[in-house]
Formats: structure tokens, C-alpha cells, sequence
């Protein structure tokens, strides 16, 4: 199956080796062109971890090259360059295609759905809670893939192309995908914006100095509590929409099979199996940068819209934004495109089924 990747980060650059392994033809489209720049003239990228091989790639020269006859396109940007390659690639996706969006958050799907909506195309949109594997760039043409994960949450909008969606994700990725009830479950089921924020304040020093420290060896029962507690609200908020979506000790279940307990001590059994994954060494990070603005901010969001009270998320907001000294809300540019001010609880979530 011809595929698009579109963006070739640590997690584009693990799907492309993946999928071609898989019998697939990923062709990669990277909005900054690093792509190109890194593996002009043929050269393979180079992969290790869960995977030890050479693959060659196909780079296309433009969004357009990639889009063209790929039966799907799987977003792999980080959630603050969403909007940017949405944007690019709307207008040359058609009937026949499924996009993927790996991993989803605020609201990226709803907005991709209203512009193919306006062109007059209705194809499925599949969202994942997260991404399929763990990987990182090692080198400008190599990529470690840390781990592959078993167990998958996905969801399709609009629903009425649910089964369409799972088995298009289950034809590149195997059988590793559970159908959640909507967009919205996904959304609600994105654990990295609460782990990350708690682990960051926990170790703000730590990555402000450079320093090396375990990822989730650094999740203490402090920093675990604090992930517990946003927790709380989470669940709570998906409840007020009438879902159930899963624990953050199931995810851990889930994602990387230790045992059910306090989340300070789930973690410190990945880290025991995981050493390797370190935490950031600089508060420029993913960690801080896309999963407050487009992680908690969007639940922010939606919890004034239900009434449901979400003090830790919006405490770990004010804080960021004070360590950061930036506005986290104006850096979240889908939320002013949906303009849901005015929107019902109600009539947001039939929106994000495609009803």
C-alpha cells in the first residue's frame, strides 16, 4: 500500500521503516524539507532498537507528490505544526484516501474534517490516542525505535466510516488497535499532557540545567500523585460527555505491560525495563511546548464548556506560562480556527462524530 508520512521525526522516520518492512511504500513529505536535505541521492535510513535494518526512502520534492495516489496519510507532526501541513494537505487529499493522525489532539481531526467538509469530501479521518511505536532521530539518517507498542486506542471521524478507519490502521500496523466511541474519547485519552507536565515540574531544574535524568525513572510518588490528581479530572470530564475512557494505570497496562499500582511505582518498572528513555535536557520541549497549549489548554476548553472543574490542568498552565514567560492559550492556533465559542457541550461532541 502507497502511504504518505507527512512530517520525519523520531516517530515519521519509525513508520517508515516499519511499513516498508511490512511490504509497504511509504513516500515521506517533510514540511521543512529536512528530508529531502538528509537523504538526497539515494541514501538509506539507517534504523535500530525493536528494529535493526537499512530501508531506502522515497522523499517526495512536495505535499502534492506525497498526497497523490496514497492510499493513506498518516500526520506525524508534533500537535504545533498541525495546522500548517492540515492546511497544505486538504486540498489534495480525495475520495478513496484515509488520513491518519498520530497522535491526536485538540481538536486536529474536527478541524481537517470541516475543510475536506467545505470541498465537498467525506473520507475517514482515524485517530490514535498515541503513536504506534517509540522512536527517536539518532543521527541526521537514523532513527532508534525504543519500543512498539501492543495495544492501540483508535477512533474515525466521521463514525459511520469507524470500521473503514480500524482496518486500514490494522492493514499498515497489524492487530494491535481497539475502536474507542468517537474523537472525543481520543482526545480524553491522551495521557501524555498530564505525565509530562508533572514530570517537568517535578524535574524543572533537572532540564533546565541539561542535565541526564530518567524519564520515568524521575516519576516519583509525589510526581505520581500530581499525575493521579489530573487524573481525577480527566475522567470526570469525560464522564460529563457520557464516556468511559481509560485509567492512566490502564494505559501503563496497556502500553507497556507492568503490573496495576500507584503510578510513581508503574513507573519506576518502565524505567527499570527502559533505562534508556531519558527526560529533556532544556525546557524547549514537546514535553512543555505542545502538551500544555495543545494538550491541557483544549481540556481547559472543553471543561468550561461542561462546568467541570479542572484546577490541576488549568494550575499547570499558569505555571507553565510563568517558567516559560510565554501565553501558552495564544500559541494553541486550532482553537481560534474552530471558533467554538458559542457551542454547546452537546453539539460539539455530534460534530466530533460526524452527525
Amino acid at each position: 500500500m502507497r502511504v504518505a508520512i507527512v512530517g520525519f521525526g523520531g516517530i515519521g522516520r519509525g513508520y517508515a521503516a516499519y511499513l516498508t518492512k511490512q511490504g509497504h511504500e511509504p513516500v515521506i513529505w517533510s514540511p521543512s524539507g529536512a528530508a529531502l536535505a538528509d537523504f538526497g541521492g539515494g541514501l538509506p535510513l539507517t534504523v535500530t532498537g525493536k528494529l535493526e535494518t537499512a530501508v531506502p526512502l522515497r522523499i517526495a520534492r512536495d505535499c502534492a507528490e506525497a498526497v497523490s495516489g496514497a492510499e493513506a496519510v498518516i500526520i506525524t507532526v508534533q500537535a504545533n505544526g498541525f495546522r500548517t501541513v492540515i492546511d497544505a494537505i486538504a486540498p489534495h487529499l480525495a475520495t478513496g484516501q484515509t488520513v491518519i493522525i498520530s497522535a491526536h489532539c485538540s481538536f486536529a481531526a474536527l478541524y481537517l474534517h470541516r475543510l475536506l467538509k467545505a470541498r465537498g469530501i467525506d473520507i475517514p479521518i482515524a485517530t490514535w490516542a498515541t503513536t504506534a511505536l517509540t522512536a527517536r532521530k539518532s543521527g541526521p539518517r537514523s532513527v532508534h525505535v525504543s519500543g512498539i507498542r501492543t495495544k492501540l486506542d483508535v477512533a474515525t471521524l466521521p463514525i459511520r466510516h469507524a470500521r473503514a478507519g480500524l482496518a486500514l490502521c490494522c492493514a499498515l500496523f497489524g492487530d494491535r488497535f481497539e475502536p474507542r466511541e468517537d474523537v472525543l474519547a481520543i482526545m480524553l485519552s491522551n495521557l501524555n499532557p498530564p505525565a509530562h507536565v508533572a514530570n517537568m515540574l517535578g524535574n524543572l531544574t533537572r532540564a533546565e540545567r541539561g542535565e541526564d535524568w530518567p524519564n520515568y525513572g524521575s516519576i516519583t510518588q509525589g510526581v505520581g500523585r500530581i499525575v493521579d490528581a489530573m487524573d481525577v479530572e480527566r475522567l470526570a470530564l469525560a464522564k460529563a460527555f457520557g464516556l468511559s475512557v481509560r485509567t492512566v494505570q490502564d494505559h501503563y497496562v496497556h502500553s507497556f505491560g507492568v503490573s496495576p499500582g500507584p503510578v510513581g511505582e508503574m513507573a519506576a518498572a518502565v524505567s527499570k525495563n527502559r533505562p534508556e528513555l531519558l527526560g529533556p535536557k532544556t525546557l524547549d520541549t514537546r514535553f512543555i511546548t505542545e502538551d500544555v497549549p495543545f494538550g491541557l489548554v483544549p481540556l481547559e476548553a472543553l471543561g468550561q464548556m461542561t462546568g467541570v472543574p479542572l484546577r490541576l490542568h488549568q494550575a499547570g498552565i499558569a505555571l507553565f506560562d510563568a517558567i516559560c514567560d510565554r501565553n501558552f492559550r495564544a500559541e494553541n492556533d486550532l482553537l481560534p480556527a474552530l471558533d467554538l465559542a458559542g457551542i454547546s457541550a452537546a453539539d460539539l461532541h455530534r460534530e466530533l462524530r460526524g452527525e
